[in-house]
Order: C-alpha cells, then structure tokens, then sequence
C-alpha cells in the first residue's frame, strides 16, 4: 500500500464525506484553540513581523479547513488594533497529501475572504494570502526560515508508511487477524510500528527546523495514549474492533482472511513521554508546553453528523462507524478492493462498537504539544 497515494479523507459532500463526519475533529481543534493563542501571541510580542509565514500541515478540507486561519487572524487582528502597529501580512499554506480534496477549499476561499472584509474592514483581506502545498509533511515542503507558526490537528499518528517488515508483499505475514497493534500483537510488530513513528516524527521536526523561523511557535495535536504499553486499549481498541468486523466477514467468505492478515494501518498512537525524548533527541525544538485531553469516541454526541432529523439521530455506535469510515474507508478499498461492501463493513462494525460501548467507558487521548524554535 503506497500511503502517500490512498492516505486521504473521504472527499466531498455525501453521507461518508469527511465534510459530513469530522465534528469530532472540529472538536479536537476547538480544544488546542488556548495554545494557538498563546503561541501566536508570543510570536507578535517577540517581533511584530511585516510578513508572517503560517502553516496548517494536514489540513484535509471542508468545514473545518479554514477554523485555524480564522483563530489566527482573529489574534492578529486583535492585537494590531490593540498596539496600534499594522497587522503583518499572514502568508497562509494550507497543506496535505496529493488526495486531498483541495478544489473544495478553493472553492471556500471567495466567501472566505469577502466575510473576512466585512467582519475586520481597512482591507483585511488583502492582507491575507491562502495557498495549497501537496505533498508529505515528514520531508521539506516550504522554504528555508519562511515559517513563523506551524499547526497540525489529527494528523501526525498517521506514518509515512506501514512499518518496515509488515509490507503487505511480505511471504509471511507476523499480526494475523489484526490490522493494527493488539495485545496479541507479536513484540516485533509493536517495535515496528515504534520505529517507524520514530523515524517519522524525527523527519518531521527536522524538516520543520529548515523551514521556521528562530523563535518559531508550532502546536501540535494528534491522538496518543496516557499508557507506556502501546497495545493499551485507549490507543488500540477501535481497530480491533474493526479487525473483527473484518474477521466476521471472513468467516462468511465475504472477505479474505488473507488480506485482513497482509493489512496492517499506518497508524501510531504515542505516549507523551515518547513524543518527549524524539523532541529533545531532534534538539531543534523545545517543549514549551504540553496538554493531553481525552474525547469520546462519538465526540461527545454533539450534532452536525449528517444533520439528522428528529427521530433518526444516529445511535453512539453510527456516529464512531460514520466518524471512522470518513477516515479510512479510502486505504481500505486501496486494498480490499471496491468490491468489497463498505455499507455491510461499518453496519457491522457500528454494531461491535455498540456492543462495547454499552459496557465500557471509551475515550481517544489526544496529546497537545507547543514547541519554540530553538536559535
């Protein structure tokens, strides 16, 4: 499975679009918001720049897109009526992977910057430049010392690849039956899937590093876990639970369990430890602060899935199968094949995650780092 190729949200506007299924995300940002704040408002009283360099690596598109810009620009412009000083022009690059639905972003801009003038006045908007960079942010995507804040939401737990040694072309395949780390897992897979993070992340920040400015702010927000154990429920139970989606479908030759055997998601929840000694061992960043938050897997059930009628809200297992479909449902059809039934999948899998939820208590951690650039 090439990852740069099939790693994307479901694009547009249907009922398994990401634009559709992301409240929980949109949730997600809403709680980083206090540390975009703090780290835009250093930056501003540290230099109040003529040209200020943004970045939001992992964008994805539709609604929630452009909340970042908006929190930005809100910051700037608050603090340039507040000193007197006129506000820097805000170079904005908004960025994903190749398969991301940037016409739908493009799309946005023109309401986006008349409602920008309306709401700031003096020609706010022309101050403001949005633009789309593909490409993958474990390597260089800007040019060197042009970044002054960098943000990323719900991104960095995806890796750059599958691990090392689980490729799917591999003769003989070491985490049957799972598509992610389980506590069946092998210790192999659990330190494939560790070292890949690593080296992942190690890109990341040495990537970042060329590109920012001294002094630079970035935050950064993915899921992650409060345990040391990698195979912990709170990083691992919503893949096992749509592994035995996929095992049932096996069992009914619907699937085959081959295939299920040579999956293996290109994902990594952390600890904060981990994430921690990357950081110092990289040395180009300091960690300046860091908060770890948990959110329910339904996100709380807060509305804007679907926009369901009275009488049809979905129940809690709908809203984790429609949330997590949005995300993934791309890398499987890359490898299941499209003919495989999607609908009969998630049916499934909604009903599992019922199942567990009607027992068990079941949160994602996300862990919420800010970083300054060292000089």
């Amino acid at each position: 499975m090439e990852v740069m190729q099939v790693l994307h949200m479901n694009n547009g506007e249907g009922e398994t679009s990401y634009a559709k299924n992301s409240t929980l995300q949109r949730k997600i940002i809403s709680v980083a918001k206090s540390m975009v704040e703090e780290a835009v408002l250093a930056i501003l009283s540290e230099n109040f720049p003529e040209s200020m360099g943004i970045a939001d690596l992992g964008c994805s598109s539709g609604p929630n897109t452009l909340i970042l810009v908006s929190e930005i620009i809100d910051v700037v412009h608050s603090a340039a009526c507040r000193t007197g000083l006129s506000p820097p022009e805000l170079r904005v690059c908004l960025n994903d992977l190749p398969g991301n639905d940037f016409n739908n972003i493009f799309q946005q801009l023109p309401d986006f910057y008349k409602k920008l003038g309306q709401e700031k006045g003096g020609g706010f908007e022309r101050r403001c430049f949005i633009s789309g960079t593909a490409g993958s942010f474990y390597g260089r995507l800007f040019p060197s010392n042009s970044l002054h804040f960098v943000h990323s939401s719900s991104s960095l737990h995806w890796l750059s690849q599958v691990p090392v040694g689980l490729e799917s072309n591999k003769e003989e395949q070491l985490n049957k039956g799972k598509i992610y780390i389980s506590k069946s897992s092998p210790v192999s897979v659990v330190e494939a899937y560790a070292s890949q993070f690593k080296k992942d992340f190690m890109d990341f920040l040495k990537s970042r590093s060329e590109e920012m400015v001294s002094n630079g702010r970035m935050v950064l927000s993915f899921l992650g876990r409060r345990s040391a154990d990698p195979s912990s429920k709170e990083g691992c139970q919503h893949w096992e639970l749509l592994a035995q989606a996929l095992m049932a479908m096996a069992s009914e030759g619907l699937v085959e369990e081959e295939k299920i055997d040579s999956f293996n998601a290109p994902h990594y929840a952390p600890s904060a430890e981990e994430v921690r000694m990357l950081a110092e061992t990289e040395a180009s960043f300091l960690v300046d602060r860091l908060e770890a938050f948990e959110i329910e897997w339904d996100g709380g059930g807060g509305g804007g899935y679907n926009d369901c009628a009275a009488g049809e809200r979905p129940s809690k297992g709908q809203l984790v199968a429609k949330t997590i479909r949005a995300v993934v449902e791309p890398m499987l059809e890359s490898h299941f094949s499209k003919e495989m039934d999607m609908d009969d999948l998630f049916r499934r899998y909604a009903g599992l995650v019922g199942d567990y939820l009607s027992v068990n208590s079941a949160n994602y951690v996300n862990l919420v780092f800010s970083f300054v650039k060292k000089d």
